[in-house]
């Protein structure tokens, strides 16, 4: 399998540097290791991932006080409307919890508002349940939320509990993330820094679930630029970008 970000039209010109950089960089600090660090699961391997989480620290941090603020007070506002377009639409809770894959690969609570009926779905290839284009599980005041992003509000709440940041690569659920790493060799190296409520993927139109191999390749290259390259600017850039897909839904989503 390749692993040669390959750029397409109307994709961010950044894609091009997604390798082999950002490969090299975490390898050479992995490899650096002591032996004994190294015999240790990935996930545990904070040590290894330090320069990396700590870039341009600071302004995340403030970026994530400032922005954040603003996203408290209009979950505050918009929750009673939100609320009731749930309750209206489906019955159930208005608020979905989730475990997800974050930070050194830690498990958290992911909070979201519901956007579909609850329904309990296995398959039976052990392969991970997700939410595909025209899933009818997704009520229509769901769908709306999820074009428009407004059902990752909640996830603020993760952004002050620490768990998230406002950008960085998407956290996923436990399952799809054990999937993805058996896909990829590479793909925890996305777990150096923390998941956000939107990142460079996401602003490109990778959104919602997918398990094709091609698609999620692109998608984790975006993630792994925006590892090697985060800043102050770029967490700017892709808010900016955000905002604009929350004012003009995007087709991708779903």
């Amino acid at each position: 399998m390749s692993v040669k970000a390959e750029a397409v039209q109307g994709e961010s010109p950044m894609i091009h540097a997604a390798y082999p950089t950002v490969r090299e960089s975490i390898d050479k600090k992995l490899h650096s290791l002591d032996e004994n660090y190294r015999q240790e699961s990935i996930y545990k391997i904070q040590y290894g991932f330090e320069g990396l989480a700590a870039k341009d620290k600071l302004g995340k941090s403030l970026i994530d006080f400032l922005f954040g603020t603003l996203a408290v007070i209009a979950l505050i506002i918009l929750y009673p409307f939100i609320a009731l377009g749930i309750k209206l639409s489906s019955k159930g809770s208005v608020l979905y919890k989730q475990t997800r894959t974050g930070q050194s690969g830690q498990e958290f609570v992911c909070y979201k508002f519901r956007t579909m009926h609850e329904i309990d779905l296995r398959r039976i290839d052990g392969k991970p349940i997700i939410t595909k284009k025209g899933d009818k599980r997704v009520f229509k005041f769901g769908n709306f939320m999820r074009k428009t992003s407004l059902d990752e509000l909640p996830q603020i709440i993760n952004v002050i509990k620490g768990n998230m940041s406002l950008i960085g690569p998407r956290p996923y659920p436990v399952r799809e993330c054990a999937y993805w790493n058996n896909q990829f060799n590479d793909f925890y190296y996305r777990y150096a820094v923390k998941p956000g409520i939107s990142g460079l993927a996401q602003i490109n139109g990778f959104r919602g679930g997918t398990l094709d191999e091609e698609h999620m390749r692109r998608r984790l290259d975006y993630d792994l630029v925006y590892v090697e390259k985060c800043s102050l600017k770029i967490d700017l850039y892709i808010i900016a970008n955000t905002v604009k897909q929350i004012v003009s839904p995007h087709a991708n989503a779903h």
